[in-house]
């Protein structure tokens, strides 16, 4: 299944059971992939995240109801999924710009929000480098942070985990143990937690097998995969996050390799990030199908 069906999968399935307690990982397994990177990529390929599709898709048919029924009103507020009048009137403000007494009282404009319709266009012009090779098992040491995609948090946190990570000596230590210290790797781990916005990020070299975690570190083995390598130029992190946007609406919608959903590896050489120059390099594990 590629991405785009897979994310249309998912929508239909929210849009089956909108008035119901929707599970994230269950929307996730619809697509066949892990909740974090389900979050991830329905991001990237709708511009929001699931949970304010599922939030916009709910008031914009609260909205309806009210302008068009006599169904009272916390009836409505908690058939889709609000506790009280008053989250659901707060709610309802904020999305359609007047409240639900109002609506019943005049005619009001309303804010529609449609079912999301997945389609992937076709655009030339632009070229992607990458290659595709077979990796053994190798070990990293790296350190790890829990980061969450909600609300995009991860897209300041992450930068904010290697600021720290070079002021702090972490940088240094692992380099120090590095089996090549020419590279330094940025892991996202997608499969790590059930928490469906929330993944493990570790800043890792790779390292012996035999290496000893100083403490608050650890050493994990990234098992034998078919990788693709895409090359990235550009400053950091606008680029690598361009990048992943080209990855998701570009490449996989249309190639016969599919990600295996495990985790994904960001490649740094040694280098000047904020240059316009700068290469670096994202690896993800795929399937042929």
């Amino acid at each position: 299944m590629n991405l785009a069906m897979g994310i249309q999968k998912a929508v239909d399935y929210i849009e089956e059971h909108i008035i119901d307690e929707l599970n994230y990982n269950e929307i996730a397994r619809q697509a066949m992939c892990s909740p974090y990177y389900f979050q991830k990529i329905f991001g990237i390929l709708c511009g929001i995240t699931v949970g304010e599709y599922i939030r916009n898709r709910r008031l914009s048919l609260a909205g309806n109801e009210i302008a068009k029924t006599g169904t009272k009103v916390i009836d409505i507020a908690l058939k889709y999924g609000y506790e009280s009048p008053e989250s659901f009137t707060r709610a309802f403000v904020r999305f359609h710009g007047v409240t639900p007494s109002e609506v019943r009282k005049k005619s009001c404009k309303l804010r529609s929000f449609s079912r999301l319709k997945v389609q992937i266009i076709l655009k030339g012009g632009n070229s992607m480098n990458y290659k595709i090779i077979t990796k053994n098992a190798f070990t990293v040491l790296e350190k790890v942070e829990r980061h969450t995609v909600s609300g995009e948090q991860n897209l300041n946190t992450i930068p904010d985990f290697w600021d720290k990570s070079h002021k702090d000596g972490t940088i240094t230590t692992l380099l120090g143990n590095a089996s090549d210290k020419k590279f330094i790797f940025g892991i996202c781990y997608g499969n790590s937690h059930t928490d469906s916005e929330s993944f493990d990020y570790g800043i890792a070299v790779e390292c012996a097998p035999d290496t000893i975690a100083p403490k608050g570190y650890r050493v994990n083995e990234i098992p034998a995969r078919t990788w693709i390598i895409f090359e990235c130029t550009g400053a950091m992190p606008n680029a690598i996050q361009k990048l992943w946007h080209e990855i998701c609406t570009e490449f996989f919608p249309v190639s016969d390799y599919q990600p295996t959903y495990e985790l994904d590896i960001e490649v740094y050489p040694d280098g000047d990030m904020t240059s316009e120059n700068y290469k670096s390099y994202i690896r993800i594990p795929v399937v042929y199908e």
